[in-house]
């Protein structure tokens, strides 16, 4: 299996754990990952919302490099899968409007518009659960399995947009218990932090306390700006809420590697805030006590 990989601004810089770790489980899973050649920013919200063609024309740019490529696309990041997806769809349905964003791009044009796809949907779906090579169960850990309001909300796309199964699937199939969690597709937030940072850091205090209370003691996420409210800005989100959640957030990515028995430092958890280290030992020295 090869796709063209797109990395996205996220996993190059904030998420750079998310790149490191996906990486490093795709090669284990005989999946070969040919980064875009001189790729850029996919215009996801804020090129949307300025002007709805050149974000068409940005996310295209990308895209006819993967056609060159004769590949399908991974987008890890949600908002950039969302937004490549429903770039490529509507560019392929409309003839007209190809046209107008070719004329745009001045340079390489899209001819046929490539499949873009979440790395969830190809581990889950591609490769399949049977064929993931655990060596380290992880028993003990209680994953909230949280998907955020994109990863499965493009219409058409591989799960349930409201109940979506793919992640905990996967977490069962690492060997851990991923608990019920009815907020597992609310929005954290993160798109709206910088002008209403209040309102962000309440609803992602919902998120995590609602996780606290379904009885997890992990939460399991596979978006760079979930990520970031979950993790980073926990420790202010305590402060403002009066709780204490001390919930290490990993990427689903991480976990995978943590089972399948990758070096640490290829998994990138020294860069968490809220570390996972004590959960780990004390969940794995129980489990095989």
């Amino acid at each position: 299996m090869k796709y063209a990989y797109y990395p996205g601004c996220s996993l190059g810089a904030a998420a750079r754990e998310y790149d490191s770790s996906l990486r490093a489980v795709c090669q284990r899973l005989g999946i070969e990952l040919a980064e875009i050649e001189d790729w850029n920013c996919c215009g996801a919200t804020p090129a949307t919302t300025l002007d709805p063609l050149l974000s068409l024309a940005l996310a295209a740019r990308d895209l006819a490099t993967v056609e060159r490529q004769g590949l399908a696309m991974m987008a890890p990041c949600p908002g950039c899968y969302k937004n490549l997806r429903k770039a490529s769809l509507s560019l392929a349905k409309d003839e007209e409007l190809r046209q107008r964003v070719n004329e745009t791009l001045g340079g390489a044009k899209l001819q046929r518009s490539p499949e873009v796809r979440h790395p969830l949907d190809i581990i889950v779906n591609d490769v399949g659960l049977d064929n993931i090579p655990v060596e380290k169960p992880l028993q003990g850990l209680k994953v909230a399995c949280y998907y955020g309001c994109a990863i499965t909300r493009p219409r058409g796309g591989f799960d349930n947009p409201e109940n979506p199964q793919s992640m905990d699937r996967l977490m069962e199939t690492l060997g851990a218990e991923a608990v019920p969690f009815p907020y597992k597709t609310k929005c954290c937030g993160g798109a709206v932090f910088l002008p209403r940072e209040e309102l962000a850091l309440e609803l992602t205090a919902k998120i995590l306390a609602k996780a606290k209370a379904s009885g997890a003691n992990c939460v399991a996420v596979g978006c760079p700006l979930c990520h970031l409210l979950l993790d980073m800005y926990q420790f202010k989100v305590e402060a403002r809420a009066g709780m204490t959640f001390n919930l290490p957030i990993l990427y689903f990515s991480q976990l995978m590697g943590l089972a399948m028995g990758v070096d640490e430092k290829e998994l990138g958890l020294e860069r968490l805030a809220v570390s996972p280290a004590s959960l780990l030992r004390e969940e794995w020295t129980q489990a095989t006590a």
